[in-house]
């Protein structure tokens, strides 16, 4: 059996599952039920019960080899048979509140699949369940399971009434023929259903192990306490997903755009000391899962993930980094998120829009409109391939909403 480091391939992460619906619809409680771990660490989202920051959890996968459930437990819960690895992923944790939308779409950049979670409690479908199922769309994402969750809250004939609602929402969509299961997260009702789901309609795909490699920057952070002497310092850690190719320790990378220097933004450059997915040290790492990556970097520059929205490469192999953009511009007919589903004015010269291309977000002021073309001026630059898919939102009533897309020319 091959291993890596003397551990099970089959334990380490290699395909990322997003879990996106609108706020209160069971996300952050589906993954505790799937992987053990709750992922509100932020304080504010202890308080408020919501996800602000993308939360990250990883989950083996075991099947019983007796009666051929799905589990996420060494023992079969059914027949009590001893259960063989299969396959582990990691489930991003996307926020659902209207006014994180951004951070949904820097999570989406990092799916290979999602699940789209609508509580049976609720009518469906709400504001942000159509945005979310938007986002899904504008950035590629077609293998996406339904959970229809809560349905330890509803009658029977409420969750068909649901379910009736459900398949009226996603037909004409990319998920129109996406199963929906119903789901209790607390009660860990048809869990064995979903993991089974998950390993037919998500596949890990195809990676590129020989281009150079690439890193989304999801989060970073300081992992020293307060007090430690400098002797002790360890550098800091930037955790996102490797798109393509891989890392090994002791590989020099750079960073781009870097940091902010007398208003110009520099790129960084460090080593790689150590890497990690799921708890597990590696000598080498690939494009699935979720990583962190342990440098060199000063950790002032790496807390409060001080890093998010940066690309890791190999020095001098990164995209260029731009503060403007050409886009060809698509979009979508309607404004989704919002109650009352306006149709998407033209974009505006001066208009100031919210954009997102892979893991960064920046805002940019529109200096030209051409023949379906815009030219957007950025605050932040973005380090981003040409043809890449920059997504748009716009301010509507006081709040950022999707309205399209455009292609970096």
């Amino acid at each position: 059996m091959e291993k890596v480091n003397q551990v099970d391939y089959r334990l380490i992460p290699e395909v990322n599952i997003g879990m996106v619906g609108h706020v209160s619809h069971g996300k952050t409680t589906l993954v505790k039920a799937l992987t053990g771990k709750l992922t509100l660490t932020h304080s504010e989202e202890l308080k408020r019960g919501i996800t602000i920051r993308l939360g990250y959890a990883d989950s083996t996968i075991y099947k019983c080899p007796n009666c051929g459930k799905y589990s996420t437990n060494k023992k079969c819960i059914y027949c009590l048979s001893d259960t063989e690895p299969v396959r582990t992923v990691s489930f991003i944790d996307a926020p659902g509140h209207e006014t994180l939308m951004a951070t949904v779409l820097t999570g989406a950049s990092l799916m290979d699949g999602a699940i789209l979670l609508i509580a049976a409690n609720e009518k469906c479908p709400q504001p942000q369940t159509r945005e979310h199922l938007k986002a899904l769309e504008v950035v590629g994402i077609k293998n996406v399971i339904i959970v229809q969750s809560k349905i330890d809250l509803v009658t029977k004939e409420q969750a068909m009434e649901n379910y009736n609602q459900i398949k009226e929402f996603v037909k004409g969509s990319i998920i129109e023929n996406s199963p929906i299961i119903p789901v209790s997260a607390q009660y860990n009702i048809n869990i064995d259903v979903l993991l089974d789901a998950i390993q037919s309609l998500i596949p890990t795909p195809k990676r590129n192990l020989d281009s150079d490699p690439l890193m989304y920057v999801a989060r970073s952070f300081d992992i020293n306490r307060p007090g430690t002497i400098p002797k002790k310092l360890v550098g800091g850690i930037i955790g996102g997903s490797v798109v393509q190719g891989k890392f090994k320790v002791g590989d020099e990378i750079e960073i781009k755009p870097g940091v902010l220097k007398r208003d110009v933004y520099e790129p960084l450059k460090t080593r790689i000391v150590g890497l990690e997915k799921a708890k597990i040290d590696l000598e080498e790492a690939s494009a699935g899962g979720l990583l962190g990556m342990m440098t060199e970097l000063d950790p002032a520059l790496t807390k409060s993930d001080g890093l998010v929205g940066n690309v890791v490469g190999l020095p001098g192999k990164l995209p260029e980094v731009m503060d403007s953009l050409n886009l060809e511009l698509h979009l979508l007919e309607r404004v989704v998120g919002a109650k009352e589903l306006a149709a998407v004015e033209p974009i505006k010269l001066n208009e100031t829009l919210l954009i997102n291309v892979g893991t960064s977000r920046s805002i940019g002021n529109v200096t030209s409109i051409k023949k379906g073309t815009v030219q957007l001026n950025l605050k932040i630059p973005v380090c981003a391939n040409r043809n890449e898919r920059v997504v748009i939102s716009r301010q509507i009533q006081g709040r950022w909403r999707l309205v399209g897309y455009g292609v970096i020319e």
